[in-house]
């Protein structure tokens, strides 16, 4: 189903308010033109009722007081009358209709042929003048009531409908605002949501985008991108895995080398002196080369089990055992550096539903960021704890070093985030913040420039 863009709705919802505006303002003119037309129409009518009165009032002189003058007064007065409604036909015809300004011509008509017949002594002629004269004003009075009823109800009409239309544009506009601001708002929301699920690795909790509009969009873009930082999760921990080693091999090189070259002296030693020997003596050597052979195997292995891609491998585990395997790996960075190691392990800590690999490499990770930010002398801790409320251990790995700056703090966990320069790939922490959230944990960080950095890891206990 193809969506419409909200662009296209704003569009649309816009012609639909423009146009209703025209309707309404078309409707407003339609109606200001006929209320004008009918005011018009009202001048003329009170014209003609003020000629129509002063007819009648001659009409009264002539018949009671015989003044001859009067009639051809009347009679000038009528034929003045028909050629101002004659001037006049279209507007009025336009106010009160074609029918109505033609019974009022034929009434001014005979009205003057009723006059006509009052000249020439006609009988009956009074009488036929005065109804003649009663049925024009009788007419006019009619036409000018229900004309002035007609106004009023245009006038009433208008502004009812005025006020509809003004309600309906503006229940329209808000209608619209509210409706885009909720769409916006919410899909706002959704992206604002999968930013936070990606920021801590919880990439399986975003839900998927069905709208296709813009905002839609841009979710589904950062969807996708979720998506592929969610297949490439397990490439990026094997990748810091392998910086990572790259790091250790120097020290475990010389680790490794030292062993070994007590191994070689030993067994110089014991071919030089094996005749002089008691046989107590010639076990002795060779318990102390076995020694430095299993020695060399367990930094070997240590090494091989923190390197091994493996799949994620939950377990029950006691957290200060891989802290353990981890400071072995690191040690000799440690003293090579001229670094103060202290490891404060809490006893009788409660079991951690952890990947040992995945937290050790976590914990090599934080480990080699402080020697790296420590100078000779400078001191290293690592410790372990049980969070007050029980459910929770906590490790935390502090520095007497350089320190962070307020102003790169907020920045250490996000991808592609480096202060070593070219020598950095900035996915240390960011891989390290995913695989802690994975393990519904939190890892945080304190730091002053020039005073040090401590982070701490919690991970929850093991509901038993």
């Amino acid at each position: 189903m193809k969506h419409v863009k909200i662009f296209h709705k704003i569009i649309a919802l816009n012609i639909a308010n423009i146009l209703l505006i025209l309707v309404t303002g078309f409707l407003a003119y339609h109606s200001l033109e006929q209320v004008l037309t009918k005011l018009r129409f009202m001048e003329i009518a009170d014209s003609l009722n003020a000629t129509f009165l002063e007819m009648r009032l001659a009409e009264k002189n002539y018949f009671l007081y015989a003044e001859k003058s009067a009639l051809s007064d009347i009679e000038a007065k009528t034929e003045a009358t028909i050629k101002t409604i004659e001037s006049s036909r279209a507007d009025i015809a336009r106010a009160i209709g074609e029918g109505k300004t033609t019974r009022l011509e034929s009434n001014l008509k005979n009205y003057g042929r009723s006059l006509e017949g009052a000249r020439t002594g006609e009988g009956g002629a009074q009488s036929k003048v005065r109804a003649a004269g009663r049925k024009i004003m009788e007419f006019m009075n009619y036409i000018t009531s229900s004309e002035r009823a007609e106004v009023n109800r245009i006038i009433a009409d208008s502004k009812r409908g005025l006020i509809f239309s003004l309600a309906l544009i503006l229940f329209t506009a808000v209608g619209v605002t509210l409706l885009l601001s909720a769409r916006v708002l919410g899909s706002l929301k959704r992206v604002e949501k999968a930013a936070h699920l990606i920021s801590e690795g919880e990439f399986e909790k975003i839900e998927p985008e069905k709208s296709r509009d813009e905002c839609g969009m841009a979710v589904s873009a950062l969807l996708s991108m979720a998506a592929e930082l969610r297949n490439r999760e397990e490439e990026m921990i094997e990748a810091k895995k392998l910086s990572s080693i790259g790091i250790l091999i120097a020290g475990v090189s010389h680790e490794i080398g030292n062993p070994l070259n007590n191994i070689s002296m030993l067994a110089q030693n014991f071919v030089e002196l094996y005749d002089r020997m008691n046989r107590d003596e010639h076990v002795e050597y060779v318990k102390k080369i076995e020694e430095e052979t299993e020695r060399i195997q367990r930094i070997v292995k240590d090494l091989l089990d923190f390197a091994r891609p493996q799949k994620p491998d939950f377990k029950q585990s006691d957290i200060n055992s891989v802290i353990d395997k981890s400071m072995r790996l690191v040690q000799n960075m440690i003293s090579i550096c001229n670094i103060e190691a202290r490891v404060e392990l809490a006893t009788e800590l409660p079991k951690v539903y952890i990947d040992e690999n995945q937290v050790q490499g976590v914990l090599i990770n934080l480990l080699t960021n402080a020697i790296h930010a420590c100078s000779p002398g400078d001191r290293l801790r690592i410790g372990t704890r049980l969070n007050p409320d029980g459910a929770r251990v906590e490790v935390e790995v502090e520095d007497t070093g350089k320190g962070i700056s307020p102003e790169i703090l907020p920045h250490i966990f996000d991808p592609f985030f480096t202060t070593k320069g070219p020598g950095g790939t900035g996915l240390g922490l960011f891989v390290s913040y995913g695989i802690i959230k994975n393990h519904k944990g939190n890892i945080r960080v304190k730091s002053e420039a020039g005073a040090g950095t401590c982070f701490t890891i919690e991970l929850p206990v093991c509901d038993l």
